[in-house]
């Protein structure tokens, strides 16, 4: 593993943390009207708070693609899962909450699920899969849940649908985070005019508006507790079955291997639930009304 791609990897996970954790303060507040709406977006953008949040985003996903051009998918997603650590340490720093056995338990189950499944796949590139139905069978199953999950979740009582829709867009970035380093290897080959002649570009900007929508509406709707831990633990794991599935990365496969990386995935679940659940995670708003208001009649 190239210490580089380590020191991007967790830069950004530390860059999202904190966006994280500034852009839900500032959405719990949002207005109900604007759920789901992309005027959500443009009512955020007049809160400080909030710009800061994604400023800190926007690095972070810099960051995130330069790893993803110097290493492989199923590398850097383990890594950037570990943005929940940085969303604790400054929840916890707010709240002035201490770890216990539950953040404490956490912390080792998330770090070390991403190293039990980075030193036991030794993550490592190959040829990207030329047959074209596969890209689309992928993204088009990825896409095809994250809808379900979206128009359940407007359906669902708002309990759920925060969850519902953090799972959503953490399938959408896993998407957004494939076709990002699909783009890099185009601008290396061609420079920006293969880039911008091609579709990948588009979509990863399309997905990442998309997301963000998803996200903010999730923050604008229940505490960081509830939708966080969905969006750090789906986004990874779409990720790896993109970079198995059609970019080349490869992985061992021996029995041995197999039963360490499910472990490590396991555990890396696990801990992100274990962390995202404490109680130093801000409440945000938690106004029951907030609820009642957008159930459906």
């Amino acid at each position: 593993m190239s210490f580089l791609v380590l020191i991007l990897a967790v830069s950004a996970a530390c860059c999202l943390g904190f966006g994280f954790v500034l852009q839900q303060n500032a959405a719990s507040h949002a207005p109900l009207g604007d759920f789901l709406s992309p005027r959500l977006l443009l009512d955020l953008m007049r809160v400080p708070r909030w710009l800061g949040g994604i400023g800190l985003m926007v690095v972070g996903m810099v960051l995130g693609a330069i790893a993803l051009s110097q290493g492989e998918v199923s590398l850097v997603e383990p890594l950037l899962a570990t943005n929940l650590l940085f969303a604790l340490a400054l929840s916890r720093r707010q709240t002035r909450q201490p770890l216990g056995r539950q953040g404490w338990t956490g912390l080792a189950l998330l770090a070390g699920g991403v190293t039990a499944f980075i030193v036991a796949g030794e993550p490592r590139g190959g040829t990207a899969v030329a047959d074209p139905f596969r890209h689309w069978l992928i993204i088009g199953v990825m896409v095809g849940l994250a809808l379900l999950l979206t128009t359940y979740a407007k359906r669902s009582r708002l309990s759920s649908g925060p969850v519902l829709l953090a799972l959503a867009a953490g399938l959408l970035y896993g998407v957004q985070d494939a076709l990002t380093r699909v783009s890099g290897q185009l601008f290396a080959a061609g420079g920006l005019t293969e880039l911008f002649t091609t579709w990948q570009p588009y979509g990863v900007a399309a997905l990442g508006v998309t997301g963000l929508v998803l996200v903010q509406s999730a923050f604008e709707t229940a505490p960081l507790r509830m939708s966080l831990p969905a969006l750090t633990a789906a986004q990874p794991l779409a990720g790896i079955v993109c970079g198995v599935g059609f970019l080349g990365d490869r992985l061992h496969t021996d029995a041995g291997a197999l039963a360490w990386e499910a472990a490590g995935l396991a555990g890396i679940v696990v801990g992100i639930v274990l962390l995202g659940m404490h109680p130093c995670m801000p409440t945000g708003a938690g106004r029951p009304e907030r609820v009642r208001d957008l159930q459906p009649n």
